[in-house]
């Protein structure tokens, strides 16, 4: 079992930047990570992932903006969120699958962190 644990969510304005990060308890080696958000009234969505091969991918919403990375020494990966817009505000979500597992339903989740960007 491995717990995930956000930080860095917070207030900003729009065009700014915010980092979050999730740190698991144990390794993340062979696991594809990343993030999701659930805005007010909506279901959550995808954002970003960074697969155990080192291969990425993102929504087109944040393609260009934000970047995903990871640690796997500190088993930790971030997402880089630059250029934030209002619609970028909700409770992101950071996601954690082993290997052999779908992606469509990671196996787990961290608490959620709030990102609120004002206009």
């Amino acid at each position: 079992q491995v717990q995930l644990v956000e930080s860095g969510g917070g207030l900003v304005q729009a065009g700014g930047s915010l980092r979050l990060s999730c740190e698991a308890s144990g390794t993340l080696i062979r696991h594809t990570v990343g993030w999701f958000r659930q805005a007010p009234g909506k279901e959550r969505a995808f954002v970003a992932v960074f697969l155990w091969n080192g291969a990425t991918g993102y929504s087109d919403s944040v393609k260009g903006r934000f970047t995903i990375s990871r640690d796997n020494a500190k088993n930790t990966f971030y997402l880089q969120m630059n250029s934030l817009k209002p619609e970028d505000t909700a409770i992101y979500y950071c996601a954690a699958t082993p290997l052999g597992s779908g992606w469509s339903d990671p196996r787990y989740w961290g608490q959620g962190t709030q990102v609120t960007v004002s206009s």
